[in-house]
């Protein structure tokens, strides 16, 4: 059995990561799953806080935010961007398993890169369902299955290279079903792509561990297959089957 992710892990990651543009964003796909929710002075949190980007957008949309993290790393990189914005969040150091807030305390439990180092969710799940207040979300997005992302982790994994430890992932229908475990309703299940992609993003990675930093984080699109890829990524969208082919993806339920 591999090892599990431990506080040590993320306090080496994020002691990495001091400049937040050096890590990759995901796309505003969380703030976008938010977009039809009425989180406008609503008490909202972010659990394993890491970057905090969708944290502070939510937080310009009016959100009173918490974030919370089983180590303090992180706190850092997301106050010194919330101070540049001038704005507020809250953080707090505790066991996404053992919150220390009421029941129905929140409107919205959001958490991106988490749920897949925990080889049983359902303790956090409900502990994100019991905190939320009747109408409330549960926001919960993973790495799909079905992807050559998973089969690249895996091995990293089996090689005991991988940053985080252990970790698994999910397909569509194993997330929604977790979900619907935990006593909340499917309201809908998105997914989304690496761009640029797992290869190019690998070779990037790659070279800067040997200390070769001439690849541009975003390459220059190269025309036509910058197009030919939005138009299939848009094709794949607005159908079930497009999930499947999905680098990550993630479902919204509500209490």
């Amino acid at each position: 059995m591999q090892r599990q992710s431990t506080p040590d892990h993320w306090e080496r990651y994020w002691a990495e990561r001091e400049e937040i543009d050096d890590v990759y964003t995901n796309e505003d796909r969380i703030q976008r799953a938010c977009d039809d929710l009425d989180i406008h002075d609503r008490w909202i949190m972010e659990v394993g806080a890491g970057s905090g980007r969708d944290s502070l957008a939510l937080a310009k949309r009016g959100a009173k935010v918490i974030v919370l993290d089983y180590t303090r790393s992180s706190f850092h990189v997301i106050g010194k961007q919330a101070e540049e914005l001038g704005l507020r969040v809250y953080p707090v150091c505790a066991d996404a398993r053992q919150m220390p807030f009421r029941e129905g305390d929140l409107s919205l439990v959001f958490h991106q890169g988490l749920m897949e180092h925990f080889r049983d969710p359902m303790p956090l799940l409900e502990e994100n369902a019991r905190v939320l207040h009747r109408g409330g979300h549960v926001l919960v997005d993973v790495p799909q299955r079905y992807h050559v992302y998973t089969i690249g982790k895996q091995i990293m994994i089996l090689l005991d290279r991988w940053f985080a430890g252990w970790e698994t992932q999910y397909s569509p229908s194993e997330l929604e079903g977790y979900v619907r475990r935990a006593d909340l309703d499917v309201v809908h299940t998105y997914g989304e792509w690496f761009v640029p992609g797992f290869f190019y993003r690998s070779f990037r990675y790659f070279l800067m561990r040997t200390g070769i930093k001439t690849l541009p984080k975003y390459p220059p699109e190269i025309w036509p297959f910058g197009a030919i890829g939005r138009a299939w990524r848009g094709f794949l969208r607005k159908r079930r089957i497009g999930l499947y082919t999905c680098a990550m993806i993630g479902t919204l339920g509500r209490k």
